[in-house]
């Protein structure tokens, strides 16, 4: 199977710096399933194409496989060796992996650099789909698509055509771009990943679809080939991709209003005060920010040196892309950058990596949760990740009162227009005490902000403790 890239940018051979493989030498390299050869079929200053290779062991892949012995020549006579499937995919990523997650050390500026790119895989299988699905898949991307259709055998023309194509997509782009299109889309194209497909393709998806997959008009159907049709793998994956393409859109405005709200009392800064003054008593060394948007309380956190290690998580990509430049963690020193890491994920779903920190925050983020998100919630912080703390805040209701909110009650007098329920004091403390007996937590509540005889604090805190 092969695929070509070609580019007319100049210097052209410039792409061989993405790639790191050098356009005057043919390389090879061993993959479990055969070998990969990466060469430059031309080479020049104004035109460069580069050429990967796979050449199958189909006796090695089969070789040792437990199974019925029923159907065993099917393992042998198929079309794994010829037709581009999931080992172009694990190729891209195990011998072009710089390009692939956008690194380029001798010249990183070429890593955001557009660039007219045109790939080449021959053959492609469009299973249940055809060339529309093949179109369906790319042209909403922006590139245009040419396909020409292959058939069965030459020799034997009464055997039709086949669901092979020989595939050219091309357009104005970045290379990392367009290596993560072909890394998730032609095993989508192709329906039958050559290995098993575990909860972990689901990050993979996540991954290699930032930025595009959450507004593609079929990532239903994207979502449920790439993870070979287990539907409840699918089923979080759509979920996944819903939230993240939800907050994308709302976070940034709303973030605005509710800070212009309450900006007037300092809130923000007092909260975040508050918060770390509890974690540093806390004597945590390690520190998880859940929901930690644009790196405020990361910023505070990298200050202290009590704090070995610091991880800030967010379901919004840009989100975190701000948190990134303000933090400036590209250019901090190697001591301090070791400490600090941002992570892609989402509170809804257990996540081994979340596990077994001191402590844990969740800054302003349940309000933002429906119910049965809550619950979900509940689950992943409390029972699978169990940190030793938790410190959570919330708005409090009744303080609204103080701010002119609008009289309607569609958004029933909310503090910002993406939540779904403020609590009470009372409503809080209930939900926090029935939280401490299901996981065995001690939970104790504080104040934050000026704190209304009547009404009581703007933001009202608990801290739970194992």
């Amino acid at each position: 199977m092969l695929l070509t890239i070609t580019t007319t940018y100049q210097p052209a051979t410039d792409i061989g710096f993405m790639l790191r493989k050098n356009p005057t030498r043919c390389q090879d390299f061993m993959l479990p399933f055969g070998k990969a050869y990466v060469f430059y079929p031309e080479a020049t200053e104004k035109k460069c194409t580069v050429a990967l290779l796979l050449d199958i062991d189909q006796i090695g892949i089969v070789r040792g496989k437990q199974g019925p012995k029923s159907g065993m020549l099917d393992q042998y006579v198929n079309d794994r060796p010829y037709a581009v499937s999931s080992f172009m995919s694990v190729a891209i990523s195990k011998v072009l992996g710089t390009a692939l997650n956008g690194k380029c050390n001798q010249k990183p500026e070429l890593v955001d650099t557009i660039m007219p790119l045109t790939a080449k895989l021959s053959v492609l299988p469009c299973r249940r789909g055809g060339e529309p699905l093949l179109r369906k898949l790319f042209e909403p991307l922006g590139y245009k698509v040419k396909a020409k259709r292959e058939p069965l055998d030459t020799k034997f023309e009464e055997w039709g055509e086949g669901p092979y194509f020989t595939v050219e997509i091309s357009r104005k782009t970045t290379l990392k771009e367009l290596l993560n299109h072909l890394y998730v889309l032609i095993p989508v194209l192709d329906n039958s990943k050559h290995y098993f497909v575990s909860d972990d393709e689901i990050d993979k998806l996540m991954d290699k679809g930032k930025g595009w997959l959450a507004t593609h008009p079929e990532k239903d159907a994207i979502a449920r080939r790439y993870l070979k049709h287990r539907t409840s793998l699918a089923r979080e994956a759509l979920s996944r991709l819903m939230e993240a393409s939800t907050l994308k859109d709302v976070t940034e405005e709303l973030n605005l209003e509710e800070e212009s709200l309450e900006k007037k009392i300092s809130l923000n800064e007092v909260r975040l005060g508050t918060v770390l003054a509890v974690v540093k008593n806390s004597g945590a060394s390690s520190v998880l920010d859940l929901g930690c948007g644009e790196g405020k309380l990361l910023r505070l956190l990298l200050k202290e040196k009590q704090f070995s290690k610091i991880v800030g998580m967010d379901v919004s990509v840009r989100s975190l892309e701000i948190a990134n430049e303000r933090l400036r963690l590209e250019s901090l020193a190697p001591v301090m950058r070791e400490r600090i890491s941002l992570m892609h994920g989402s509170l809804l779903y257990r996540d081994k990596r979340i596990e077994g920190f001191d402590v844990a925050t969740v800054i302003e983020v349940i309000e933002h949760l429906d119910a049965p998100r809550l619950a979900a919630f509940e689950r992943v912080v409390f029972e699978f990740a169990k940190p030793k703390t938790v410190v959570l805040t919330t708005p409090n209701i009744e303080y609204n009162v103080v701010w002119d909110l609008e009289n309607d009650d569609t958004i029933k007098k909310l503090r910002h227009r993406d939540h779904r329920f403020e609590w009470t004091r009372k409503e809080f403390e209930v939900w926090g005490q029935e939280i401490s007996k299901r996981f065995g937590y001690n939970v104790r509540f504080l104040p934050v902000g000026d704190e209304d005889k009547r009404l009581g604090p703007p933001t009202q805190m608990a801290i739970f403790e194992r």
